[in-house]
């Protein structure tokens, strides 16, 4: 663990935020700082530390805060949530936090656990025992801006793909077992809550999460410095899409990926797959579009546009009438489980 907390590995996050060094300088430091940690540690080392220290700083820290604030300060919390106090881990800021709420958070902290222990042992076996390079590429060379953009929009679009393709046709078929665990784990939750976004039955954790978010990194073999900014973007994402609440940090990118997460968990999962929309939209299956405009990743960009030419009160009012359908869908979703229950009983 020393590793994780050196002065290499912080300064990776922290020079460009505190430093008021010139750009060419700032630069020169970064370089150094990453050489330094290249050649003082093996590449799995900095592959594993590097990603640990993503998930902590991006996923675990801020999602462990929003789930101690619903639990310790539900009348606070209940304010801000977008489905009141169904949101609320309890399900009411009236009633104790359950075994059962603390349950679902240990298991999504042990998924993720699980994930990086994947991950190492896939670079183990391709390079110890296949004697193939890593499935990163750890190198001293700093990658170009155009790189990372590109890099990134190749891993982003590959997860949009993978991750739609599991969820739809391999979560949600009767043909797997799979789909039974995710239906008792995943969709046994009233509504998302902090840290639910790891939270499955391990194994369709692995085909949902691990995979969609790894193999287009292995793919395409991202630079580790694009790779750690990957996982950046998704651990943000996953921290604000799955939280419950109704404030944002960007109500067009985040606010639009927590609506759909939220929608998809209460109308039983009849649609929103894919974790940022694009493929829903573009295959027919996001649910929650229509009159109220807040349902594709199409419908979240106008009302953007319309927000920063002066609507936001009508943004607010497509927001309010978006959450009622919501919780529409939630009680009609509740009826057609309870009803499946029973007759598969």
């Amino acid at each position: 663990m020393d590793a994780l907390f050196s002065l290499p590995v912080l300064s990776l996050f922290l020079i460009p935020t505190i430093s008021s060094y010139s750009t060419s300088l700032n630069l020169l430091f970064f370089f150094m700082t990453w050489s330094t940690l290249v050649l003082s540690h093996p590449p799995l080392r900095v592959e594993l530390f590097g990603t640990v220290a993503v998930r902590l700083f991006f996923y675990v820290f801020p999602s462990v805060l929003f789930f101690l604030f619903d639990v310790l300060t539900p009348s606070a919390a209940v304010v801000i949530k977008a489905h009141g106090e169904t949101g609320l881990p309890a399900g009411s800021k009236r009633s104790k936090i359950r075994a059962k709420d603390f349950k679902v958070a240990g298991w999504a902290l042990a998924n993720l656990a699980l994930s990086i222990a994947a991950q190492a042992a896939i670079e183990v076996v391709r390079t110890k025992v296949l004697g193939l390079r890593s499935a990163l590429k750890v190198s001293m060379r700093l990658p170009m801006p155009w790189e990372i953009v590109k890099d990134l929009f190749r891993g982003l679009f590959g997860r949009e793909i993978l991750a739609y393709a599991v969820h739809r046709y391999a979560l949600h078929s009767k043909q797997y077992s799979v789909a039974k665990y995710h239906e008792a784990w995943y969709h046994s939750l009233r509504a998302p809550f902090p840290l639910t976004a790891h939270y499955d039955h391990p194994i369709a954790y692995l085909l949902a999460n691990f995979i969609p978010t790894y193999a287009p990194a292995m793919l395409f073999r991202l630079h580790m410095l694009t790779y750690l900014l990957y996982l950046s973007i998704i651990s943000i994402e996953e921290t604000f899409a799955f939280s419950g609440y109704s404030v944002m940090p960007t109500s067009f990118f985040l606010g639009g990926i927590a609506r759909r997460t939220d929608v998809h968990l209460l109308s039983g999962a009849e649609g929103n797959f894919g974790p940022w929309g694009i493929l829903d939209w573009m295959c027919g299956t996001t649910v929650g579009d229509g009159e109220d405009g807040t349902g594709s990743v199409i419908d979240d960009a106008q009302s953007q546009l319309s927000a920063s030419l002066g609507h936001e009160g009508d943004i607010d009012e497509k927001i309010r009438r978006a959450v009622e359908e919501s919780t529409r869908r939630f009680r009609d979703g509740s009826r057609r489980r309870l009803r499946r229950r029973q007759r598969d009983e």
